[in-house]
């Protein structure tokens, strides 16, 4: 099983664009689309981006994000955070989940 220390970032970005492209963005100062930034998106506690409106399950979840919260939350978003309103069912290819943690790695520093 891969974890997320053995991501592609090249991969990540090929899975990015497909699959979290259509409602986040990466760039510093870009607009929040359908979901938030995800600019300086590691470190950060979960609903608490600048200009978002997150559900309140977002803002109550103490998530904080890092490799290891962002592995399982992409694996299945509503059940690791009940009650969130995010309409994407997640990555089930672990290699997926771990490529594009190594790809936001890269692009959200």
């Amino acid at each position: 099983m891969a974890s997320f220390e053995e991501g592609d970032a090249k991969a990540g970005e090929n899975v990015f664009k497909t699959k979290c492209a259509f409602c986040h963005t990466l760039q510093k100062g870009a607009a929040h689309k359908q979901g938030p930034n995800l600019n300086g998106l590691f470190g950060r506690q979960a609903g608490t981006a600048a200009g978002y409106s997150y559900s309140a399950a977002n803002k109550d979840s103490a998530v904080v994000w890092g490799e290891n919260t962002l592995y399982e939350y992409l694996l299945n978003p509503k059940k690791y955070i009940p009650g969130t309103t995010k309409m994407f069912h997640g990555l089930k290819n672990p290699q997926d989940r771990a490529d594009v943690i190594a790809y936001l790695k890269q692009s959200t520093a």
